[in-house]
């Protein structure tokens, strides 16, 4: 391809992604596509000789498109949103073009400057301290470990780097029974073993009870374990609950541990300051992550990561061989060293276009919106007799079911729901889906598409109902 060729393409290509944009409700939401249906479509071998764009693009939108979900349909109710925006992705464009590799300053110092600017931004709109220190991770799985290492490093002075575990005790590791996988995948590669994360339990709103922390920690310290870190969840993968924050930090005070807050999808909301109240206490935490590729429309991955004590986090990961050296040293941050990862894409452009397209007022705006409609979506259920709350819904997610009013067989109830849930999801006009709160097969109404409007909220309550009249 030259780059006449390029040029035509790419023009092709824009107005492909302003067609998929205009028609993308016509589209059903969910793949349809059965198990090997694309891989059986596709060569065994590559080509051997060149083949023309125009075919390739026939062969992307006959066997590629067929087979993808549409996380940007305006009915995405399912999960959490990772959603996108026209800035974000004509952003990734320049990205693509440029393919800088911004591991250090020296390798692209625009990169590495807007990455410290815009995380200051985000630090700052968000509510969080001023003595945060903020870096680009992939996602929050990966912020959650580089803080578990950083935790394990400082604690031991940077000793198991160089010696291993041997002889170091063993260390144990907090969350709620409701928290991430997450926290469990980090715990294994960070070396703690999973039978060291001590699960606490939950209230009846599923937030992790502080009292119960705290006598796990006198218990495990009595037995001989290490209490090293804690993570505290701000909205629940299942449900969103959130962790009391304050009390957990006074914990972890006490007892010297180090405390990481994992707010991947509900750190967006912090963004309005009546929403702040679920960070108070924030004075007390050393780590702390949200992901701006869930709800603040900018395209995965781009998860924001902050630290209190940078030095630890920097000493936990710096390795500095002859070629990695530049002249800069350490008067520039080189990103590299914030992270596991060497490579690093220039991720601080699209923040940077989506904060400066929608301003931060407008970005409050879309968030506060995605809160009411959330509210009224609850409310409707709420006063439906044939439907039931299962949680509260302090942000923009709702866990219902189906109740009928002479239903009280859970064993029934449950198998009702999954065929409920089966029933919304036939109509390809929304997706939703499910969790277990309390034994209980619940729905998740997750509101946040980047496009989603009141109406699409509103369409989606009624094909619930016709959808629960049919059951």
């Amino acid at each position: 391809m030259n780059l006449d060729e390029f040029r035509k393409h790419g023009h092709e290509l824009i107005e492909w992604m302003a067609n998929y944009f205009e028609n993308i409700e016509s589209l059903p939401i969910k793949s349809k596509v059965q198990p090997g249906e694309i891989i059986n479509q596709l060569p065994e071998f590559a080509p051997d000789h060149a083949e023309d764009f125009e075919i390739i693009m026939d062969d992307f939108n006959r066997v590629i498109v067929p087979g993808i979900t549409h996380w940007q349909h305006p009915g995405w109710h399912a999960y959490f949103t990772a959603n996108n925006s026209y800035p974000s992705i004509l952003a990734e464009m320049l990205t693509s073009a440029m393919g800088a590799q911004c591991m250090s300053w020296a390798t692209s110092p625009a990169a590495t400057e807007l990455e410290e600017r815009v995380m200051d931004w985000l630090r700052d709109m968000t509510g969080l301290p001023k003595s945060f220190h903020g870096v680009i991770q992939d996602t929050a799985s990966t912020a959650t470990l580089v803080a578990m290492l950083t935790a394990r490093e400082k604690h031991t002075n940077y000793q198991i780097n160089n010696n291993g575990f041997y002889g170091r005790g063993v260390f144990r590791i907090y969350c709620s029974t409701e928290a991430h996988s997450s926290i469990e995948r980090a715990v294994k590669i960070a070396g703690f073993g999973s039978d060291h994360l001590h699960k606490i339990d939950v209230d009846e709103n599923f937030a992790m009870k502080p009292e119960a922390l705290e006598a796990a920690i006198v218990s495990d310290s009595e037995h001989g374990f290490l209490p090293l870190a804690v993570v505290a969840a701000i909205g629940t993968t299942g449900s969103t609950a959130v962790d009391p924050l304050e009390e957990i930090g006074n914990i972890c005070k006490k007892y010297k541990i180090w405390l990481h807050v994992d707010a991947a999808w509900a750190g967006t909301a912090m963004l309005l300051p009546e929403m702040r109240y679920m960070i108070k206490g924030i004075e007390n935490v050393d780590s702390y992550v949200f992901n701006p590729h869930k709800w603040m429309f900018t395209n995965f991955d781009a998860s924001a990561y902050f630290v209190k004590d940078k030095e630890a986090l920097i000493r936990t990961f710096e390795i500095l061989p002859e070629y990695l050296k530049t002249k800069e040293g350490t008067s520039v941050n080189n990103y590299r060293d914030w992270g596991i990862q060497l490579g690093r894409r220039f991720r601080a452009l699209k923040l940077w276009f989506v904060i400066r397209t929608y301003g931060v007022d407008g970005l409050k705006e879309k968030i506060n919106n995605h809160l009411r409609w959330a509210h009224d979506f609850a409310g409707w259920v709420e006063n439906d007799p044939d439907f039931e709350l299962l949680a509260p819904a302090p942000l923009a997610t709702v866990c219902f079911r189906l109740k009928p009013q002479n239903g009280n067989n859970e064993r029934i109830l449950n198998d009702l729901n999954k065929r409920f849930l089966e029933e919304i999801n036939y109509t390809q006009k929304v997706f939703l889906t499910h969790t277990t709160l309390n034994g209980k097969f619940t729905i998740r109404m997750v509101i946040g598409q980047t496009r989603t409007e009141k109406s699409h909220i509103r369409e989606a309550w009624m094909l619930i109902k016709e959808a629960s009249q049919k059951i």
